[in-house]
């Protein structure tokens, strides 16, 4: 099968299209036809082995390859259309069409991948095209990780979303105003529409205006791109509130152990895991109409390099997907 591969770290142009063995599925697990994954940031962090601090780095390189990538195919998320089953498979058979999270585990940027049929994979949810079910798990996992499981979101509270138009941001604003909050977007003004389209209550272009300087207090900042600083931006915390920090690193991990050591307002971390249970919260928010997969950019599976480029510029909104060639 057709696989896009990469065998060092370093730019897009490691990615190439090569020829790889199709898996064949083991006793417990599903072949799936993949129609449609996504290059998210996290593929690019990892294709670039970018992992923040030195320590993070050399911790990276331990669990992912020291001198060069132990999985070298990428792709975290997919959908597409059961094509054999093991021996043992009870909850799917040839033809379902599903969408999953390959996890850590990777190797959605491919034509087939073999998955267990109890790891995070479900039936597509209804009247969603392989490219927006594909779009759904990425950011749906951190905004469920840390606007419900870090923390609780009460009606009328007050949540500011820095990147908001971003693969996480779209997601988040999109949960926090579902589970009743007052939602406050922090993102470029050619990014105004979109957001106020996933149900912002207030939009702030980021080059005009500092939201650290107005009177406003929020009740939770969620910093989904990495951007912001916690001792800056904490004064515009209500006194016992949260800020929330998707990009994990060594400062941010330091400071979260002096912030539950020290004052009201706490700076929260951690890795959002891709879990069966979360998938199918976000089907349902999806087949609600609460979750609206937002996609940037479609590349066929070819141009995957291309696609590749484009999410390192740092200025994608929502997801960036990949269509296989039938």
């Amino acid at each position: 099968m057709n696989a896009a591969t990469y065998n060092r770290y370093g730019p897009p142009e490691v990615v190439a299209i090569t020829q790889v063995s199709t898996p064949t599925p083991k006793p417990n697990e599903v072949l799936v036809k993949i129609h449609a994954t996504t290059v998210n940031s996290g593929d690019a962090r990892m294709r670039r082995a970018d992992f923040g601090s030195p320590f993070f780095t050399f911790i990276g390189r331990l669990v992912f390859g020291i001198r060069k990538p132990r999985k070298q195919i990428l792709g975290t998320t997919l959908a597409g259309e059961i094509e054999s089953i093991g021996t043992d498979v009870t909850e799917f058979k040839v033809g379902d069409r599903v969408f999953a999270s390959a996890g850590m585990r990777f190797g959605a940027h491919a034509e087939c991948i073999a998955i267990s049929q109890d790891a995070t994979i479900l039936p597509l949810p209804a009247n969603l095209s392989y490219e927006q079910a594909a779009s759904i798990p990425f950011g749906g996992f951190a905004a469920l990780h840390f606007l419900r499981t870090l923390v609780t979101i009460e009606p009328n509270q007050r949540v500011l979303i820095n990147g908001a138009a971003g693969g996480v941001g779209s997601s988040a604003v999109e949960l926090a105003k579902h589970d009743g909050a007052h939602v406050t977007a922090v993102c470029s003004s050619n990014h105004f529409e979109l957001v106020k389209s996933l149900g912002a209550d207030k939009i702030i272009d980021y080059n005009n205006e500092d939201f650290t300087k107005n009177p406003q207090k929020y009740d939770h900042i969620f910093d989904t791109v990495g951007k912001l600083s916690f001792f800056k931006s904490k004064r515009a915390l209500n006194p016992n509130g949260r800020f929330l920090a998707a990009d994990m690193n060594g400062v941010i991990l330091l400071q979260m152990i002096w912030t539950k050591l020290v004052g009201n307002k706490k700076l929260i971390s951690g890795v959002a895991l891709d879990k069966p249970e979360h998938l199918q919260a976000l089907k349902d928010l999806v087949e609600s109409g609460a979750l609206i997969p937002t996609i940037d950019r479609t590349y066929p599976f070819d141009q995957i390099q291309q696609a590749h480029t484009y999410v390192d510029t740092g200025h994608k909104s929502g997801s960036v997907a990949i269509t296989m060639a039938e």
